[in-house]
């Protein structure tokens, strides 16, 4: 499982790297066309910004930990062990069905921007915007996974480190 898991990340690391790298090279070629040839490039702003919407959500689903995300967890890192894990189910449980709750209307929602097309490059919005629904199951599926974790006795201390971000002092201290 620990092989396939590294697998993944590796594929969603390249295809990361993918995405930026078109958006830097769509960027470059717009600087370029502007400021060298004097002939702006009208698509390359909307490519930029369908490329950057595709990276922020599939970094954020795939790639980023829980604890590299913007939180505001005072009250989480004060609190005992059997705090923490009861503020974590509680609040990952929270995110999780609401999430679950909202994905037959942004996937309906999705689905109608079909409609809809970007006004110069004429790129249908349900392509641009279908990386939301598999943000939101990846979260789904991350959630339910750390609540199994902190469900069970031998394996909730390490997850709560992980939350709170206390495996990555070790990776401080090697920089």
């Amino acid at each position: 499982m620990r092989e396939l898991t590294k697998k993944f990340q590796k594929a969603a690391s390249f295809i990361a790297v993918i995405l930026f790298t078109a958006m830097f090279a769509v960027f470059l070629l717009q600087i370029f066309s502007r400021y060298v040839l004097n002939t702006p490039l009208g698509w390359t702003l909307e490519v930029c910004i369908i490329l950057y919407i595709w990276l922020v959500f599939w970094t954020s689903a795939f790639l980023l930990r829980e604890c590299d995300h913007v939180s505001f967890n005072m009250l989480f890192l004060a609190a005992p062990r059997k705090g923490k894990r009861i503020m974590a189910i509680v609040g990952i449980a929270c995110i999780v069905i609401a999430f679950i709750a909202a994905l037959p209307v942004i996937i309906d929602y999705v689905m109608f921007m079909r409609i809809e097309k970007a006004p110069v490059t004429r790129i249908r919005l349900d392509y641009v915007y279908a990386i939301f629904p598999i943000f939101i199951l990846a979260l789904v599926l991350r959630g339910v996974l750390s609540l199994w974790r902190l469900v069970k006795a031998d394996t909730y201390d390490k997850e709560i480190a992980l939350i709170a971000g206390e495996d990555r002092i070790g990776d401080e201290e090697k920089l």
